[in-house]
């Protein structure tokens, strides 16, 4: 779906720094993909630079990631990190071994040679993050040095003859302070890609590119209420007019009054907007299971039942749109198939059951979620849809620990209604990322009057984030946290123990399933 010019391709090895390359060069306002280093692209040497991440891998090691760079090296300007530099080392010439002493965490540069990657504010004694237990002990064939620390002396080398770079260093981690800098030396200045990539020139691509792919075909939209489906939602109106259809399905796991309210949302937008009460359908097939994969795999497969229904409705629809974004994709299938270890699964990755004839469109895929909010400002959306928390696809069906009942969703609604409302009455909305209360799967002791209760117990969360890949949790505060405990407990029949989740991802992830 993208046509980009001068794109960067970054071949990932499995390193958990992989989308933060990613991040920083999409900040430069240069559009760039992920890719696993053994599915290269077909279309590889179209890119304009290319960027090899680091890896938990030993390049010593007979499994080590081995890509072909023969259609790149030497061919396109290239920035090997930390592994991709030892890579390059240990197959041409060089010499890879342990290293003598720890090389993790913050260092300075202690040389730095006149050269073209740190060109401008880059100097000695600039902070840069290390983390490797090998080292480069020798460099390899027809290599320049450029930069050394007082523990690491090839920190960072060249290929004479080639616009090859090599550093030890991750420039991605805000902990190297000028690896931002560093990033856009590389492409801007060596590479000569133009930073150009910018909301409304992806906009332009975008709607292009779906009018060339859909044509005058029909389209079935799934709508959340949320940012991504919204955005994509407009994104497909500009391209393709009346032949959008959308379809905001309950699934008996919204907030409260969030059908109605979300449908009343989009009038004025001149979208075409469906509404279907599946409430029952999902309930019936979440009941009875606990395990958190069943749940979201049951109503993936609800939805698509949904659509497929719906769909028929619609003569002559062939194609199913979702707001599919960044992070889903790198936590659902290992950032496109790669190495890293799989998350969790989103309900809306990973493509159509063979019954369903229809094919996919996912204008946002390729971009993160401060991004999709940039496209949205750029096509004139509601400050106030666009500044909406996220909410997950699976509902509060992912916020209930354990099996999902009528009576449990009922709770919680109540109770994230009551969280919700009193974050926008203090103020307090719009300086969280995403908040949201979660039931537990226990009960504990308390005492109303002068009875004993046995109830259940609720934990709130909320958390400070750009992108969903890390996040912190907010120090809200105890004032706020002993007002809304003490609403719960007095509002929401049920509930006697309210806690706050002050869990940061990573360990931990957002949500609790």
């Amino acid at each position: 779906m993208h046509m980009q010019q001068h794109q960067v391709l970054i071949l990932d090895f499995g390193s958990q720094y992989t989308q933060l390359i990613a991040r920083r060069v999409r900040e430069l306002n240069i559009y760039c993909e992920i890719h696993p280093y053994n599915k290269q692209p077909p279309n590889a040497s179209d890119f304009s630079a290319v960027i090899l991440s680091g890896s938990p891998s030993s390049v010593r090691t007979d499994d080590a990631p081995h890509p072909d760079l023969s259609e790149i090296r030497g061919k396109k300007p290239m920035l090997a990190v930390c592994y991709g530099a030892q890579y390059l080392a240990h197959f041409s010439g060089g010499k890879v071994a342990p290293s003598d002493t720890r090389e993790y965490g913050r260092a300075n540069l202690s040389f730095i040679k006149d050269n073209e990657l740190f060109f401008s504010e880059i100097s000695e004694g600039s902070q840069v993050w290390m983390s490797h237990s090998d080292t480069i002990k020798e460099l390899p064939t027809n290599a320049i040095l450029l930069a050394s620390t007082s523990d690491v002396a090839n920190a960072a080398f060249r290929i004479d003859g080639e616009d090859t770079f090599a550093i030890q260093f991750h420039p991605e981690v805000y902990h190297s302070t000028d690896g931002k800098q560093l990033l856009e030396n590389f492409l801007v200045k060596i590479a000569g890609i133009k930073q150009t990539w910018t909301p409304n020139s992806f906009v332009e691509t975008t709607v292009a590119n779906i009018k060339q792919t859909v044509g005058d075909d029909k389209v079935v939209l799934g709508l959340s209420g949320g940012v991504d489906s919204s955005v994509a939602a407009v994104l497909l109106h500009k391209a393709i007019g009346k032949n959008l259809y959308c379809i905001f399905v309950n699934n008996g796991l919204l907030r409260k009054n969030e059908f109605e309210s979300v449908l009343n949302q989009y009038e004025g937008m001149g979208l075409n907007v469906k509404g279907v009460d599946a409430s029952a359908r999902f309930l019936k097939a979440l009941k009875g299971l606990s395990d958190p994969e069943k749940k979201r795999k049951a109503i993936g497969n609800a939805f698509i039942e949904v659509f497929d229904d719906e769909a028929h409705e619609i003569e002559n629809v062939k194609w199913l749109a979702q707001g599919t974004i960044y992070p889903d994709v790198i936590e659902s299938v290992s950032v496109n198939g790669g190495p890293s270890a799989t998350i969790k699964s989103h309900h809306n990755v990973g493509g159509l059951p063979d019954f369903m004839k229809l094919k996919i469109v996912e204008p946002l895929r390729m971009i993160f979620k401060d991004e999709v909010r940039r496209v949205g400002a750029s096509m004139g959306i509601d400050p106030e849809l666009l500044g909406r928390h996220p909410f997950p696809g699976p509902g509060l069906a992912i916020r209930i620990l354990g099996d999902i009942t009528p009576e449990k969703v009922a709770i919680l609604q109540e109770v994230d209604a009551i969280f919700i409302n009193g974050l926008k009455e203090s103020g307090l909305y719009d300086k969280v990322w995403q908040a949201g209360a979660i039931l537990l799967p226990v009960n504990s002791v308390g005492v109303m009057g002068d009875e004993r209760t046995y109830e259940k117990v609720v934990a709130l969360r909320a958390v400070e984030s750009t992108d969903g890949m890390t996040a912190d949790w907010v120090n809200l505060p105890y004032e706020f946290l002993q007002k809304t405990s003490n609403q719960i407990i007095n509002k929401v029949k049920g509930v006697n123990r309210v806690v706050y989740d002050i869990s940061s991802k990573p360990p931990a992830t957002i949500e609790w399933e």
